[in-house]
């Protein structure tokens, strides 16, 4: 995979892409899926633009050039075409829009720090404030409700029109800029202003339960966060099992997802892809603990690199997936720069397991099936499978 595979949410969500956009955690930045770091793309891409279908990208490129030409919106003029295309995966993202996702791929977002969800009856509560982060600082607590966004009134509104509010416009509300919030803790309302700040993305958490199997949570590949799993498997109890949750993992940096696999496989092959039928293979580091009981925890959210890393696990034997049968995208974006700025991702081509299964449309059949596999009894379940591989072992 030479390029990236964007499964992120921008601020103002585009036609087209609305099947493309995915929050990997609420209120903090969106993650992207199935993406290269920039040296890695930029070692590959020469390889991979070459390969690209010319008329593709030279379509949606010719149509944006002849609508600025026109006085009217390039952009726009490249939506239609990607939508024509019929290119499902296709999208075309503003350059500020562009510029979040580099930043969420490093493993930071700009903004104020706050987790929340929207109730039953609309309303829209913190639940969760980030260390060291503008809200912390400003005493906010989950539990609080927010009640606007620089006087815009936020009940009803879906999170994802929340974060457009908080976060701002890409070009104008960087680092420093102001928000006001309309804040409530029971009978107390008042009004807040922050400073969004440059942040940094909590993608892996790490805990131990009482019976001393060690969960692993990953909310996307984002960069470092291969190492941070590989440290926590090597701090893990010797022989006690690991669950490596990638429910709701909406993708990432494909090389973190290989440095993940790395924790866990003794070398070999991680996954092949193609770009218009050049064919490319991704392999581990040598030298994991490949005797330590393992179940890979999924769900219809886990997606991309995600999936990538669960086939992998599967195929070699490594891990005993549990859960319900994952999204399924296992397409390859690239991007091209289009005029007036904007970025064209567009697909050319699929990666495929170590044992030559395609991702894409079919996603990956857990080995044991859960239902409600994003509730807290999928985690029960894999505990259980885990004891029995123990006692395996």
């Amino acid at each position: 995979m030479s390029g990236r595979d964007l499964l992120c949410q921008p601020r103002r969500i585009r036609r087209g892409a609305a099947l493309t956009l995915v929050f990997a955690s609420v209120l903090v930045a969106g993650a992207a899926t199935g993406s290269f770091s920039e040296s890695d793309r930029k070692s590959a891409s020469g390889t991979a633009r070459s390969a690209v279908p010319a008329g593709h990208h030279e379509d949606v490129a010719k149509a944006a050039e002849e609508a600025m030409a026109d006085g009217k919106s390039p952009m726009e003029a490249a939506e239609r075409a990607v939508s024509r295309s019929g290119d499902r995966w296709g999208a075309v993202y503003s350059q500020g829009d562009y510029e979040e996702f580099e930043e969420a791929l490093d493993g930071q977002y700009t903004g104020v720090g706050l987790w929340a969800r929207r109730e039953r009856d609309g309303r829209i509560e913190v639940t969760k404030v980030a260390a060291g982060s503008p809200a912390a600082a400003a005493g906010l607590h989950p539990g609080d409700r927010l009640r606007s966004v620089d006087g815009e009134r936020v009940d009803g509104q879906p999170v994802t029109e929340v974060v457009s509010l908080l976060r701002g416009d890409a070009t104008d509300a960087p680092a420093g800029t102001a928000v006001r919030l309309g804040l409530q803790r029971g009978t107390r309302a008042w009004t807040e202003t922050l400073r969004r700040a440059l942040l940094s993305t909590d993608s892996v958490t790490v805990r131990k339960l009482a019976d001393g199997v060690t969960v692993i949570k990953i909310a996307a590949f984002t960069k470092g966060s291969g190492d941070v799993v590989g440290t926590a498997v090597r701090q893990a109890p010797v022989g006690a099992g690991i669950v490596l949750d990638l429910r709701g993992n909406s993708g990432g940096l494909v090389t973190e997802a290989v440095t993940t696999a790395s924790a866990f496989l003794d070398g070999g092959l991680v996954a092949t892809y193609d770009v218009n039928g050049e064919q490319q293979a991704l392999h581990a580091d040598p030298g994991a603990d490949t005797t330590r009981p393992l179940v890979a925890l999924v769900d219809g959210g886990t997606m991309s690199a995600a999936e990538l890393l669960t086939g992998a696990l599967q195929d070699r034997g490594r891990a005993v997936v549990v859960g319900s049968r994952t999204f399924g995208k296992g397409s390859v974006q690239m991007p091209s720069r289009l005029p007036g700025g904007s970025v064209a991702e567009l697909t050319v081509g699929h990666y495929r397991t170590p044992s030559g299964r395609s991702v894409d449309g079919r996603g990956i059949t857990p080995d044991l099936d859960v239902e409600q596999a994003d509730g807290p009894r999928a985690l029960q379940r894999a505990e259980t499978v885990l004891s029995g591989l123990g006692d395996a072992d």
